[in-house]
């Protein structure tokens, strides 16, 4: 492979989030807006009751330009830390090309900053939460991510160290048991969190969720396939052509 600055991975890295970012859109406007919309009907249905004043922002902007924004802005976030991580990773987690790495390192983000946080608090709809609470839940979210990527790299740094004892599988497997145990501590000690008001759709409530947790998936399936070709591409050298041998 080709030495390479990390700033063109950087640059590629961000490149692919912004296609991620499209994919995002697209999976949240086809799939999540309508749940919105549903459950935005019931708030304002409750806050018409109260005479609370609608939205300042209207709701077809928030549902296009708003969202576009957001998703867009967020893919190329990630796309340039996901790149940060793919440049330590790359050589240092077994003998994968940058393609296979960019897909580990995507699954990896996905599985510890999205996955384990959502199935401990996972996401909810307009009109669900406690207002006086949301820095309480927000704080408990991001505590949830600090401990899953630090219980993940000291899960990689046990398994990189138990691997020459017990061979890479018997390490890999002796590693991933211990990152569940140890996220299982973590969900029994955090405190739950259950908002969900009387009355309120629960199949609303699960089909938001899955979308949310869809929109992920998709996020960071695009971001590691693409990625992966822009970063072979950078490191991995083109084969030469062969010299023409000349004709007598």
């Amino acid at each position: 492979m080709n030495p390479i600055s990390p700033r063109v991975l950087l640059v590629r890295g961000m490149l692919a989030g912004l296609l991620a970012g499209v994919a995002a859109f697209l999976v949240a406007y086809l799939l999540g807006e309508s749940k919105v919309d549903a459950a935005i009907a019931i708030e304002e249905a409750g806050a018409h009751e109260h005479g609370d004043e609608g939205a300042p922002v209207s709701r077809a902007l928030q549902a296009t330009a708003g969202l576009g924004t957001g998703t867009l802005l967020y893919g190329v976030a990630i796309g340039g830390i996901a790149a940060l991580v793919f440049c330590y990773a790359l050589g240092r987690v077994g003998c994968f090309g940058p393609r296979a790495t960019a897909l580990l390192v995507s699954g990896g983000l996905f599985l510890t900053v999205n996955l384990v946080p959502f199935v401990k608090y996972p996401s909810n709809p307009p009109a669900v939460g406690d207002p006086e609470t949301v820095t309480q839940r927000t704080t408990l979210f991001v505590l949830m991510i600090a401990l899953s990527v630090l219980l993940a790299v000291g899960a990689l740094i046990l398994g990189r160290r138990l691997a020459p004892r017990l061979g890479n599988w018997n390490a890999s497997i002796v590693a991933a048991f211990a990152f569940l145990v140890a996220i299982g501590l973590s969900y029994a000690l955090l405190p739950g969190i259950n908002e969900v008001p009387d009355g309120f759709p629960a199949a609303l409530v699960w089909q938001f969720r899955l979308a949310t947790l869809a929109l992920q998936a998709v996020t960071w399936a695009t971001f590691g396939l693409a990625f992966g070709y822009l970063a072979e591409r950078a490191l991995v050298p083109a084969t030469p052509a062969q010299e023409a041998v000349p004709t007598s």
